[in-house]
């Protein structure tokens, strides 16, 4: 299947991801945002883009999962101490989402909630019915993330399931995994911090590695009953035994005496705050099996945090800077404030400027006010222009208190008009600045909007270009692409007929990717006779076996399936198969060696369609040779001439040098009888898998198939018993 998941980097989306590939599985990954964070696992591809992106939906046209996983509750994209804020961006993210998903028109979507959506007591275990009563931001935000999948799903028809997943806890890397009450516990008694827990909260703990195997199950499943679930291991937990049993964790074990002195300080906080979700729902359709044990993992968190410190408080209590910290908290105000400050400065200038031209002739019509406010709108903008303006005014009066008119400049109706010619001259220009500016801004905005359409289009073009060429090739250069069947079969084909049977070993071994093949030829209903066989160790079945004595394998065979020895039983073949021609077994192939991952039901199949292709090439040969019958025997005997033995003999002796198979050749000297009599005598002491032709100076071969020299000369004696002299011959003596 395609899967997409779309989160965070997180430990939760590494062993998700780690999980669907162990299965076979093909992951791509939206990753939520476009920070370049390192991946702690390799995926399919990855989708650099924010969920609110226009995107999203080329993304699902490119990837097309069958699955789509959303982290929810999980997500690190998402900053709930923000509030409202993350709220708004989590909604928006999943409703994005959805819309893309329906867009695509196919596939499973999940989504992933937590328990934070109850916050009453319940004194029983919760069930999916019970309705939500969330508490915090977070919580409402999940409880309308539930409501919108519902409500989609019922809406558009799309198979859309929810997740709730309660208190998950991990083994934690570093410190930003302590993230939960569990580790955080952990955390504070490794910095030496007195623990409080609180006597009244109650809760079930969740291990992530069995979050993960549920999630999966729900994904895979090829039905399921209802698109709520409650995951939970629905043992109830105490606040104040969890701070108990980690407190003693920490101060046993490797690493020593570890945290506070004083054991955890249990208080009364509100009555009975008991959380624990049922997973009776999902344990009754999906009945799966938990690993995780709180205790057993307590320890090993301890251990692990214990025993890597720095990891945990390497940055935990530094404390920055003073000025550093005065920077963050009031550094908007600074930069609020530069401009007021500026303002004020070139106030002082001009205002000192107008002193020593007032009484210039050459600065009599010079207003340096008016100046100085159509700078500072020029500049800044409305609201520094209003403060320049007011700047200004204050300065005329100033000036007029030192020569004592301040009453008639007061009563004078110049000095509005003054002060009004200020403020419209600075608001006008001000305006007009900042509806420039406002113009810039949003050309700027459209800009980079359009840019970064641009860059997404390239960057899921490439991925698209990226993906098509990954897949050609691996359809070009699988080992069960159907061209490279059809390539290695076919040249079958183009062999002489007395070497198909010694070639389709090595085809099969290269197919199968094992070097270990044999392929038996079955004579009559209980025996097979070893035919052609690649190696040593695939000749340890014997050279003839007697197959339905074996068992689960005969059995296996003549069902017409295909036996897989997944017992690892070394007198067996590791897997097994029989070629059948209108009923009738023909040929049994056996791969001594395989590759575990190659023995599925896939594999099986695979083998099936090759042994029948190589079976056509077979049957093709061995109708050559019959309608070849009359041209290839002595008339009315079942001896070979001589060309036609020669050839067989020469593909026989090619095989054995490629190490196909073993044979011997014999001559025999008929003596004072008949070639014929001689023949007939002679087919009598042999098998019916050996060969006799007639040679060019009146003598006859033999050729042994599958026979050594020992088993040869036990042949020879045999037949000198029936007045038959023979001695083995060389392969230069064939001629």
């Amino acid at each position: 299947m395609n899967i997409l998941i779309a989160g965070g980097v997180s430990g939760l989306l590494s062993q998700l991801i780690r999980k669907f590939k162990k299965e076979g599985h093909r992951v791509s990954l939206l990753t939520g945002s476009r920070a370049k964070e390192e991946l702690p696992e390799r995926v399919f591809e990855v989708y650099r883009f924010p969920y609110d992106s226009d995107s999203v939906r080329a993304i699902f046209e490119s990837a097309l999962p069958d699955v789509t996983v959303f982290l929810g509750a999980y997500d690190l994209n998402f900053r709930w101490s923000e509030g409202e804020k993350a709220s708004v961006q989590f909604v928006s993210a999943l409703t994005n989402l959805l819309t893309s998903f329906d867009l695509s028109g196919r596939g499973r979507f999940l989504y992933l909630s937590s328990e934070e959506v109850y916050g009453d007591d319940h004194p029983e275990d919760i069930r999916e019915e019970e309705p939500v009563k969330p508490e915090t931001a977070k919580g409402r935000a999940l409880a309308q993330g539930e409501n919108f999948c519902n409500f989609f799903s019922k809406l558009s028809g799309r198979d859309i399931v929810t997740l709730r997943l309660q208190h998950l806890y991990c083994v934690p890397k570093k410190r930003t995994d302590c993230n939960e009450t569990l580790t955080w516990y952990c955390l504070e008694t490794l910095r030496g911090n007195m623990l409080h827990a609180d006597g009244n909260r109650k809760f079930a703990l969740l291990y992530e590695l069995d979050a993960v195997e549920f999630i999966y199950r729900a994904a895979s499943c090829s039905y399921h009953a209802h698109s709520l679930y409650n995951l939970s291991s629905s043992v109830e937990t105490s606040e104040a035994e969890l701070a108990r049993q980690v407190y003693t964790a920490m101060r046993t074990g490797p690493g020593g005496a570890a945290g506070p002195p004083a054991a955890p300080d249990v208080y009364r906080g509100e009555p009975g705050v008991r959380c624990v979700l049922s997973n009776e729902r999902f344990m009754e359709e999906f009945s799966v099996a938990f690993f995780g044990y709180t205790q057993k993992k307590i320890e090993e968190i301890a251990a692990r945090m214990k025993e890597s410190k720095a990891d945990f408080l390497a940055d935990g209590e530094r404390r920055q800077p003073f000025w550093k910290r005065l920077k963050e908290q009031a550094g908007w105000l600074i930069k609020a404030a530069v401009p007021f400050a500026e303002n004020i400065v070139f106030f002082v200038l001009f205002f000192l400027l107008n002193r020593f031209t007032e009484d210039s002739g050459y600065f009599t019509r010079l207003d340096l006010y008016l100046l100085y406010v159509l700078l500072f709108a020029m500049v800044h903008g409305q609201h520094q222009a209003i403060f320049s303006a007011l700047l200004a005014t204050l300065g005329f009066f100033f000036r007029e208190t030192r020569g004592g008119g301040v009453l008639e400049a007061a009563v004078d109706y110049s000095t509005y008009v003054w002060i009004a010619q200020l403020f419209t001259v600075g608001l006008l220009v001000g305006y007009l600045h900042d509806r420039i500016r406002f113009l810039k801004d949003e050309a700027a905005d459209e800009q980079e909007y359009l840019s970064s359409q641009l860059t997404d289009i390239r960057s899921i073009n490439d991925s698209n270009v990226r993906v098509k060429a990954a897949l050609t090739t691996q359809l070009i250069n699988q080992n069960n692409s159907i061209g490279k069947i059809y390539r290695m079969t076919s040249a079958l084909d183009q062999m002489v007929p007395e070497e198909v049977l010694f070639r389709a070993a090595s085809v099969l071994g290269e197919l199968m990717d094992s070097s270990d093949v044999a392929i038996y030829t079955v004579s009559n209903r209980d025996y097979a006779r070893l035919f052609s066989a690649t190696s040593k160790m695939a000749r340890k079945g014997g050279n003839s076996i007697r197959y339905r004595e074996l068992g689960k394998l005969s059995e296996v065979l003549e069902d017409h399936k295909v036996y897989i020895n997944r017992q690892l039983d070394e007198h067996f073949p590791m897997m097994a198969s029989a070629i059948y021609s209108e009923d009738e077994m023909q040929a049994i192939v056996m791969l001594w060696s395989l590759p575990w991952d190659h023995m599925t039901m896939g594999q099986a199949d695979y083998l099936v369609v090759c042994g029948y292709l190589i079976q056509n090439a077979v049957v093709h040969a061995a109708r050559y040779l019959s309608l070849m019958h009359s041209e290839r025997y002595l008339e009315g005997t079942e001896i070979l001439n001589q060309d036609s033995f020669h050839t067989l003999a020469r593909s026989f002796l090619r095989a054995k040098e490629s190490g196909l198979t073993e044979c011997v050749l014999m001559e025999v000297n008929p003596g004072a009888r008949a070639l014929t009599d001689a023949g007939r005598e002679l087919r009598r002491g042999l098998r019916s898998s050996d060969y006799v032709g007639a040679g060019g100076d009146g003598r006859l071969y033999v050729l042994l198939s599958n026979t050594g020299k020992e088993e040869a000369a036990v042949v020879g004696e045999r037949l000198r018993e029936r007045g038959l002299l023979c001695r083995m011959k060389e392969a230069e003596e064939l001629g």
